[in-house]
């Protein structure tokens, strides 16, 4: 439908309000002119007597007489080309780095194509990413959703930023490997910090970047993560690339659906986020994977912050249904200035299972990932027995175990924003921890595999 209204029914948040429209259509795109400004709204809602616009730029200045609106009959589209890999584009998929726009003769819809779960291929294989804790204990498999569960305070921007530039896949494959990264909700500074990493350490010509500041609209803020996974399926489906998309802050998307749903009068659900949330939330997860008969994936690195680092929050709660696992950072651990902060018996990733050990990364990695976090579970329990009774009076075992526990955080789990460690120097590492015990205490791992590890 193209047509032109010149005056709107009311503005309120994020929206504006239509009567009389008809023939319009979920999602399209409207042009909205306000004293000869442009700006860009999509229908979210249809109602008998009017429609709701999300206005993109916001609604600042717009009254029922100054604006006028233009229906295109489209709906929201980007213009992708492998050019897209070393730009920064904002919140609605425009270039915000100087490099003028994108060229391409096809424009792609930033809501995806869904994919046939009959096609979907299993994930196979891993991504380095250069930290022990995630390479060994919870390996991140190409095709995954794995999310990051964080607080507020906690280095996940710092994890976030080491997760782009360490990120890689092994052999010739590995020419083929790219990042999306997106920022929802962040402070200026915090895309400043991101960039200056990047730009550091080499690897914006291979990263794509949609930032989302705190002070832009609302309604920006909830189409990022949409134009972010566009670009990745356009690069993993078209381009045959390996894509890693990390967004920082889910939290700040789920906030700005919240407020626009407010905006619309809609019943709200727990907490007063929307009784769609988890849908939509599904809607951005389930764009992630492998397609059978391509060479391309999608893996999917979410960030959220849980508000009062309450992991039964909708938004965790929700998120932790959709994807296969989590990695949980520690406010304890932080403290003790441990970094990354990963909290080792809450996180785990489902599907590292298949695509670890010989063929994949190394023999020994699935029993010694179990012996770990067994080895790290039994030194809670003594933990919490030397509350009691003290450290002098633990048995000889016992005492072990603490050592390890010790030496477990401070050398496998610390190792800074910075350091890039090889699985196999991960790998090596956690044998050399799991020495401090006695070969009687590791009951997860076949005998013939201690004798060619222990100790060694």
């Amino acid at each position: 439908m193209k047509k032109e209204y010149l005056s709107i029914k009311k503005a309120d948040g994020p929206l504006i309000f239509l009567e009389g429209v008809k023939e319009a259509k979920y999602g399209e795109i409207l042009e909205i002119t306000v004293d000869g400004e442009k700006r860009i709204g999509k229908i979210v809602q249809i109602d008998e007597a009017f429609i709701a616009v999300q206005v993109f730029q916001g609604t600042s200045g717009i009254s029922t007489l100054n604006t006028s609106v233009r229906f295109t009959g489209k709906s929201f589209e980007l213009s992708l080309s492998k050019n897209i890999l070393g730009r920064i584009f904002n919140g609605i998929g425009q270039p915000v780095d100087g490099g003028g726009p994108i060229y391409s003769k096809e424009k792609f819809n930033i809501n995806g194509r869904p994919i046939n779960p009959v096609a979907r291929a299993y994930p196979k294989n891993y991504i380095n990413t250069g930290i022990s804790t995630i390479d060994v204990l919870m390996t991140l498999i190409r095709g995954q959703k794995l999310p990051i569960f964080s607080g507020n305070g906690l280095p996940h921007k710092e994890l976030a930023a080491q997760i782009v530039n360490q990120a890689k896949i092994t052999g010739a494959e590995g020419e083929r490997f790219a990042v999306c990264f997106a920022g929802i909700g962040i402070t200026r500074d915090e895309g400043a910090y991101f960039i200056d990493k990047f730009e550091k350490n080499n690897s914006m010509q291979n990263v794509v970047i949609f930032l989302n500041f705190a002070d832009d609209p609302v309604a920006e803020r909830n189409s990022a993560p949409r134009c972010a996974l566009t670009a990745a399926e356009y690069l993993a489906h078209n381009e045959g690339m390996h894509i890693l998309v990390v967004i920082s802050d889910m939290t700040n998307y789920c906030e700005g659906l919240r407020e626009i749903s407010s905006a619309r009068e809609e019943v709200p659900s727990r907490k007063g986020y929307p009784g769609y949330l988890y849908s939509d939330l599904a809607s951005l997860y389930e764009r992630a994977g492998m397609i059978k008969g391509q060479q391309g994936s999608i893996t999917l690195l979410p960030i959220l912050t849980m508000p009062n680092d309450d992991i039964t929050h909708p938004i965790p709660d929700l998120t932790g249904y959709i994807t296969e696992g989590q990695i949980v950072l520690s406010r304890e651990l932080f403290n003790s200035n441990i970094n990354p902060p990963i909290s080792i018996l809450p996180s785990l990733s489902r599907l590292m299972k298949d695509s670890i050990g010989e063929g994949y990364t190394r023999e020994d990695h699935a029993p010694l990932s179990n012996q770990l976090i067994s080895s790290y579970a039994k030194v809670q329990e003594t933990r919490a027995l030397t509350q009691i009774i003290g450290e002098e009076d633990l048995s000889e075992e016992d005492k072990k175990y603490m050592e390890f526990g010790r030496q477990f955080e401070n050398s496998f789990v610390n190792q800074g924003f910075t350091e890039n460690r090889e699985l196999d120097e991960s790998l090596d590492l956690g044998w050399r921890i799991l020495s401090i015990l006695p070969k009687e205490a590791l009951d997860r791992i076949d005998e013939k595999m201690i004798e060619k590890y222990y100790g060694k």
